[in-house]
């Protein structure tokens, strides 16, 4: 957690206000037994009520300063701890968003999100814990010690039983429990990596009757959880009864043995009280550090998990010195790339070479897993190749900044995403600054602007969160759209057209034409009707090129392609 600590020097005035309020409050709390003393040994025996209701006014005020101190204490203490955990997720999400693909791969996605929530929440609450009582507890247990010293030295020696005592039993406790708590923070990964799936494959999952099976999974990971979790508040339910029987029998043992020095006239009764309760104000003290080692054993496990991420260092990161590519516009060449998963023992992509330049449609076809998506993914830096050279503009794109990278290339993935926001939202995602004619430009090109003009609202309809309230070919269209509105010098189209019916994909293609005449477009497909018009064909198998040209040259040169023309075409359509 000490890692963790130096996000804290944004609050340190307010920390340092914490500790002089905690001191004041401490003070106040020590007065009292020493006032109660008084009234016992003086007050009682002269019989002055004037004297008693004197003393109990300086309490009551002394009691009143006191919890107006710890007020503020609380205040403060939550504020410091809320702001703390803002600013850890804020850069916690500022992390995870630089972070490359193969980061995200590594961590997963249910993990970051239990880490950007559940752990920073746990870290939080043991923020509030050390703010509210760290501080206040050293103070009291000192300021107690000494003035039980100053009542009676030979009673304080009880303390020297009593504390190692409670310091051995918290540090085995602390011990037993560390890694049960590290156990449940990764249960709670799967417990959300269950949901997660289960929620966004609800549709997969009811259209195969496998609810029951889903229910499981679910029931399984949750009894696993709660399993480890009664192991664990076990363990820490034997904290609390142990530490009160100490508690307890130091108590007796004061008791009894300052009793015997009352009788024989070496100490007064109210300071036998005073003691009493400087006894129980050490022991508290000592209580309420042992309440923050319950937590904090959970806390840390949650601080490494959250340093995890913060030192995690992504893969894919600019050179101190980029440069630009700003000499000529959509300009892509591909120099013997190859490129392997993070942990893969085969490439998934050979030797790949190629160029396109403005005006050219370069299509990418071939069977499932010849690593099409792959080789797209490579051209914003999604991941980084293994060896060659990937140019833009003349321009290695690993000298070139990211944000200046990405804001040549437009991008349409194989899974149409959208935000929750209104369709004129999600278009303007592509170009913040948009206009609205821009807006209907492109959704006209997308051929979206039909189904957009039935909605109610029109281009202020609201898309559900995942655009569940649209179809896919609709969600496709409005990601071509997206695309289509930032004017890139690369448009990259990973198999973005495969929820479109053939007449309206003509269409499609028939408007991208005119509007991609000054830029190079990258066309991922499974369908040949797509991308049989395109100047350049690329045929993928098995990670390696088999051929490339026109549709007419490869029909006549390359037989993967001729076997995958011959699947999807009839002996007519073909000649």
């Amino acid at each position: 957690m000490g890692k963790l600590f130096k996000h804290l020097k944004d609050y340190w005035y307010l920390i340092v206000a914490i500790l002089v309020l905690a001191f004041f409050q401490a003070i106040a709390e020590l007065n009292l037994p020493n006032l109660m003393s008084n009234i016992v040994d003086t007050g009682i025996v002269k019989g002055d009520v004037n004297y008693i209701l004197k003393i109990g006014g300086y309490m009551l005020l002394v009691a009143l300063g006191g919890t107006i101190c710890a007020v503020f204490v609380s205040f403060l203490a939550s504020k410091v701890a809320l702001g703390f955990s803002r600013d850890l997720r804020e850069k916690v999400f500022k992390k995870v968003e630089s972070f490359s693909l193969n980061e995200f791969d590594e961590l997963g996605t249910s993990s970051l999100i239990t880490r950007t929530t559940n752990d920073i929440n746990q870290v939080q609450q043991v923020m509030v814990m050390l703010l509210r009582i760290a501080l206040f507890a050293p103070i009291m247990f000192i300021g107690a010690m000494i003035m039980a010293l100053s009542k009676d030295v030979s009673l304080s020696s009880a303390f020297l039983i009593s504390i190692p005592l409670l310091l051995i039993l918290i540090g085995v406790i602390g011990k037993m429990g560390l890694p049960l708590f590290k156990s449940i923070q990764k249960k709670i990964d799967s417990l959300n990596k269950v949901v997660r799936e289960g929620l966004i494959g609800i549709r997969v999952v009811r259209a195969f009757n496998r609810t029951e099976y889903e229910e499981k999974r679910f029931d399984d990971a949750s009894k696993d959880l709660m399993e480890t979790s009664i192991k664990v508040n076990k363990i820490m339910a034997v904290m609390m009864p142990m530490m009160m029987l100490i508690f307890n029998f130091m108590s007796i043992a004061i008791i009894w043995f300052g009793a015997k020095r009352v009788d024989a006239a070496a100490m007064q009764v109210g300071d036998l009280m005073a003691f009493l309760q400087y006894a129980m104000q050490v022991m508290m003290a000592v209580v309420m550090v042992s309440i923050i080692f319950i937590m904090i054993p959970r806390a840390s496990a949650s601080a490494e998990r959250i340093n995890e991420v913060l030192n995690l260092e992504p893969v894919i990161v600019d050179n101190e010195s980029t440069k630009t590519a700003n000499e000529k516009r959509g300009y892509l060449e591909f120099r013997n790339v190859a490129f392997r998963y993070k942990g893969a023992e085969e490439p998934v992509l050979s030797n790949i070479s190629f160029s396109t330049k403005p005006g050219e449609t370069t299509a990418i076809i071939g069977s499932t897993g010849s690593g099409k998506t792959a080789l797209v993914n490579l051209i914003p830096r999604f991941y980084d190749i293994e060896g060659g050279e990937i140019l833009i503009n003349g321009v290695d794109i690993r000298t070139m900044s990211q944000e200046d990278l990405r804001h040549k290339i437009g991008v349409v993935p194989q899974k149409a995403v959208l935000f929750s926001g209104t369709i004129k939202d999600n278009i303007r995602y592509g170009k913040e600054d948009a206009t609205d004619e821009d807006i209907i430009h492109a959704a006209e090109i997308a051929q979206a602007t039909e189904f957009i003009s039935n909605m109610k609202d029109g281009y202020d309809s609201e898309i559900t969160q995942g655009g569940s309230n649209v179809s896919g070919g609709q969600k496709q269209r409005l990601s071509i759209a997206r695309a289509i509105v930032r004017k890139p010098e690369i448009y990259i189209f990973d198999d973005s057209f495969s929820a479109l019916d053939f007449k309206t994909d003509a269409k499609l293609r028939g408007a991208l034409k005119a509007e991609t005449k000054n830029s190079s477009v990258i066309i991922v497909a499974q369908r040949v009707s797509t991308v049989m018009d395109a100047d350049r064909i690329i045929v993928l198998d098995e990670g390696k090129i088999a051929g490339m040209g026109t549709h007419k040259e490869l029909l006549e040169e390359c037989s993967v392609y001729k076997e995958i023309v011959a699947s999807q075409l009839s002996e007519e359509e073909i000649a």
